[in-house]
């Protein structure tokens, strides 16, 4: 949180430094925040990763993870941030894992352009037409 409010007070005495016109006036928070978030220090997931220490002074202590996700596939350098979250029906750890992602694309060395109208929802470049649905048209008459 103390970021987010870093974050916010520099962006307002920067846009008043380069008078943006609209985006001035202090900055606002929110009352009571339901999540906290950190970044690379103040936790700590155990071996097994089924435990989560918090290890700052908020007396938080240890979490036990109940869940749906095995995070036994990803080591603990992966882990970038955890958010913990207070909800209606109880708490929730959100982990935020830096995954390289690789996709294959393959060029078919064809182009379609698309045309969106009110007549047609779309038209492309082939010559096929979508009609428009009219939600409202057929809720009015109904």
């Amino acid at each position: 949180m103390a970021e987010r409010a870093w974050a916010s007070i520099s962006r307002f005495y920067e846009n008043c430094k380069k008078r943006i016109p609209g985006k001035k006036g202090y900055p606002k928070f929110k009352k009571f925040s339901r999540s906290v978030e950190y970044k690379t220090s103040g936790w700590r997931v155990s071996e097994n990763r089924k435990i989560l220490t918090i290890t700052d002074k908020t007396g938080i202590g240890k979490l036990k993870l109940v869940g749906s996700r095995d995070l036994n596939c990803y080591q603990s350098k992966q882990i970038k941030r955890i958010r913990l979250v207070c909800r209606a029906d109880g708490y929730y750890a959100q982990f935020c894992i830096e995954i390289e992602r690789k996709e294959s694309v393959e060029f078919t060395g064809k182009e379609l352009g698309l045309d969106v109208g009110l007549n047609h929802f779309y038209t492309d470049s082939e010559g096929n037409q979508i009609e428009n649905p009219r939600y409202l048209r057929k809720d009015e008459k109904a």
